[in-house]
């Protein structure tokens, strides 16, 4: 097996959370964490990382996510195998 790379877009919960919302994120192995303005002042986080491609990793990835204080939305932008 090896490694799948994932790109997912967070959308904070409220406009005044994105620092506290990067600041979990920076907890969680990544290897990219990009603000993009979407507008009206929303900011969202594009956040990529490597997992195995292992079941449950990308479950497990999520929920940890999804713990941070702050987080609103979670969408998968992309998945790809790592060559």
């Amino acid at each position: 097996m090896g490694d799948v790379i994932l790109v997912y877009k967070i959308l904070p919960a409220e406009p005044g959370k994105l620092e506290q919302v990067k600041a979990g994120l920076e907890a969680i192995k990544h290897q990219r964490i990009e603000e993009e303005p979407i507008g009206f002042g929303v900011t969202a986080i594009k956040f990529t990382t490597m997992v195995p491609d292992e079941g449950g990793k990308q479950e497990e990835l999520e929920e940890q996510m999804n713990a941070i204080d702050g987080v609103g939305e979670i969408e998968l932008l992309k998945f790809s195998r790592s060559m």
